[in-house]
């Protein structure tokens, strides 16, 4: 059998008058984790795609196992070993995993079959899923766990993994490498798209870094360091100071107080406390960071002080004016099929009565286009057509256009490449020097800390302020007590 599992040769695509890829080249060795990375739009996703089989490429060759294979549907590339891990999930809520991983199969559905199988091979891989849960009843890390058993369920012997570590927790990503690190041991090749320099350099075996649309560096990982990576990516020098936008020790004094909860409590609805009861001032002028692992109440936080959700006891006193970044812009942020101006006119349609100002929509788009530096041929232009870090700037972008007195923030940097992310880390700390309350939530402590004045954490659906230092904040996101804290503040349920 080849030493290689899968070779991406010379590939070219267009879409329009758009050259995603333009001769790009991946050769992933058999039993090893090979990481592909690059900025947002330099062609990482198209080429995981048509290894997938779910795109054809305009030129160039796929090669599985050493043989050139011709891929007309991702059920090619599942027949022939591969399997694909998406950054946005393909699970349908409203079924149990067992149901999720069975389809596309063949034969008779048995649910008892099924889920013993479907537990037997949790059990067997040591990615452990109740298959009788239903998806949309899941965190984000057990939703992944069921995508990567889907896959194995198939056979799959090598597995493809798009922004795996986007939505997952700093345990979570850690959990999922040890578990890639014994699949290849055991013999499995894995494909790692990510944005995360160290995670890729600490992790993988071999790096692949591909700009504008071609393949610029390819060499083993222990042989590169940051800057080698970087000059890559970017094609020049990164300045020492671009990675921290905002020192929070040089952050004017706070002014007056913007937003408040005060024994803010929230239900799910099954009756569960999600949130106990939480009181937080924001003040104007200054970011606070908010860290918490998945399910621990963080997101119901969040949602909490960007006004869409309502206290089930308690109050929550908040300002006219909100903008909120969410975390799946996808799903809550805007429509793909929508054009900027139309996303744009979103943000005030429960508002709006009579005609639509859409001259004024228009030039206000192109002022957001302007000011955020987002990519894009036209402000009529499909907002699904931009790439996600352009799609997030221009999110960024419309939350801050009327100068909101908050501005809250959920993992806004998820998915982004290193331009990308270090631009919307800076709109949010000259938001808070120009005088609006900033709350930033991200499951990368490292993002915050350097920005941040004051750092919360949830944990077991409890709110706690804790230093602003990495020690504190991860001892807290596990229910660890730091110093004198008294044990009342530690996993108190």
């Amino acid at each position: 059998m080849s030493d290689t599992a899968l070779a991406l040769r010379g590939i070219a695509k267009r879409f329009g008058v758009t050259e995603a890829l333009s001769g790009a080249s991946v050769v992933v060795r058999r039993g090893t984790l090979h990481a592909v990375l690059g900025e947002n739009g330099a062609g990482k996703t198209t080429l995981m795609r048509i290894a997938f089989g779910m795109l054809q490429p305009d030129a160039g060759t796929v090669e599985i196992d050493g043989a050139p294979v011709s891929l007309s549907s991702s059920a090619d590339a599942i027949r022939r070993g591969l399997g694909m891990v998406h950054q946005h999930f393909t699970l349908v809520p409203a079924m149990t995993a067992a149901e999720n991983i069975a389809l596309g199969g063949h034969g008779l559905f048995r649910v008892h079959e099924e889920a013993a199988r479907v537990q037997a091979l949790a059990e067997r891989t040591g990615l452990g899923v109740d298959p009788s849960a239903r998806i949309a009843s899941l965190g984000v890390g057990a939703q992944q766990r069921v995508e990567i058993l889907k896959a194995l369920a198939r056979d799959a012997r090598t597995l493809i993994f798009d922004e795996p570590t986007a939505v997952l927790t700093p345990i979570e990503s850690e959990e999922l490498f040890s578990w890639l690190r014994r699949f290849v041991a055991d013999g499995g090749t894995a494909v790692l798209v990510t944005h995360k320099l160290q995670e890729a350099l600490s992790i993988a075996d071999d790096v692949t870094v591909l700009r504008r649309g071609a393949a610029v560096l390819s060499a083993p990982a222990a042989t590169l360091d940051v800057g080698a990576v970087v000059r890559a990516l970017t094609g020049e020098e990164r300045r020492e100071d671009a990675a921290q936008p905002g020192r929070h020790a040089t952050r004017s004094s706070r002014g007056a107080r913007v937003a408040s909860l005060d024994g803010a409590t929230v239900l799910d609805a099954r009756g569960i406390v999600r949130v106990h009861p939480a009181t937080l001032d924001c003040f104007a002028g200054e970011i606070i960071g908010v860290a918490g692992v998945e399910g621990s109440g963080v997101h119901e936080l969040i949602r909490l002080l960007a006004g869409r959700l309502t206290p089930s006891a308690g109050s929550a006193t908040l300002p006219a004016t909100i903008g909120f970044v969410p975390e799946d812009r996808l799903r809550d942020a805007v429509i793909e099929e929508f054009s900027l101006t139309e996303n744009l006119a979103l943000r005030s349609a429960a508002a709006r009565t009579g005609r639509m100002p859409w001259a004024a929509l228009h030039e206000q788009a192109r002022a957001i286009v302007q000011g955020h530096d987002v990519r894009t041929p036209s402000v009529t232009t499909a907002t699904g057509a931009l790439s996600g870090g352009n799609q997030q700037k221009f999110v960024l972008g419309r939350e801050l256009h009327d100068r909101p007195s908050l501005v809250v923030a959920e993992n806004p940097v998820r998915g982004l490449d290193i331009r990308a992310a270090e631009h919307v880390l800076r709109e949010l700390s000259d938001t808070a020097d120009s005088g609006s309350a900033v709350v930033v939530y991200s499951g990368d402590i490292d993002d915050l800390l350097p920005m941040v004045d004051r750092m919360i954490v949830m944990f077991a659906g409890r709110l706690r302020e804790v230093p602003v230092a990495h020690a504190a904040v991860a001892a807290a996101m596990v229910g660890a007590k730091m110093g004198a804290e008294p044990d009342a503040l530690v996993g108190a349920t």
